[in-house]
């Protein structure tokens, strides 16, 4: 087998699995994990694994409808990551308090620096591909 034919293969096996959509974004997460530890950045590795998802979505090495039934599996299932957190709060009464409100003051707070952080990031990203549209288009 070629090349080619086994990166459509490749390709064609990617487009329609999730699980194998949801194994790449969890390797490219745990590669980000591994970058990380041995040059000692301080940034998460999780931030890095995304990066490189990013990269390999804005040069076309993947396409975004290629990854977008594992995304939605991770989203469906969002909620069940925040579950032991959660219980982890009623096994400390102290969190019920004024050290709760303290803590629950700083959560929104940066909740909302995520939120403008995220929205600043997205546009800059559409912006980004309404220039790269463009371009393509006038060649």
């Amino acid at each position: 087998m070629t090349k080619r034919k086994a990166s459509i293969l490749l390709h064609k096996s990617l487009h329609r699995s999730r699980l194998a959509q949801v194994a790449l974004i969890v390797l490219l997460w745990l590669a980000g994990e591994a970058v990380s530890r041995s040059t000692g950045l301080p940034i998460p590795g999780s931030v890095l694994g995304l990066f490189g998802l990013l990269c390999l979505l804005m040069t076309g090495t993947i396409r975004l409808q290629t990854m977008r039934r594992g995304a939605y599996v991770l989203l469906a299932d969002m909620l069940l990551f925040f579950v032991p957190a959660v219980l982890a709060v009623l096994d400390h009464g102290e969190f019920l308090g004024p050290t709760g409100l303290k803590v629950l003051a700083v959560i929104l707070a940066g909740t909302f620096m995520v939120m403008c952080v995220t929205a600043l990031a997205v546009d800059f990203g559409y912006r980004v591909m309404l220039r790269l549209e463009t371009r393509r288009a006038l060649a």
